[in-house]
């Protein structure tokens, strides 16, 4: 059995969620302006550092209550997490 490189699955799974991919960046820029760790991010969502590491790199796509909750323990407004997107191509990165 031939061992899969991880470098080769993240870009599948960019190719499949790039809109994960624009959040995450968008997570981690935020999480660390408000030097927050995944620790103390995990307490404050409800969520596990694995899942808040795998939607930094894109790996995972929130949902709207996670996005909601995620804003809540930042401390800031759910626009400055998804206001990335109003810069983004939206025909390009959706699905066929």
């Amino acid at each position: 059995m031939r061992a899969i490189d991880p470098a080769v699955n993240a870009v599948r799974i960019s190719i499949l969620f790039p809109e994960g991919e624009i959040f995450g960046r968008r997570l981690l820029e935020l999480r660390q302006k408000y030097t927050v760790t995944h620790q103390q991010l995990s307490v404050a969502t409800g969520l596990t550092e694995g899942y808040i590491s795998n939607m930094e790199k894109g790996l995972k796509v929130p949902s709207l209550t996670t996005i909601l909750r995620i804003a809540v323990a930042l401390g800031c407004k759910v626009t400055e997490l998804v206001s990335v997107f109003d810069k983004t191509d939206l025909p390009q990165i959706l699905p066929g």
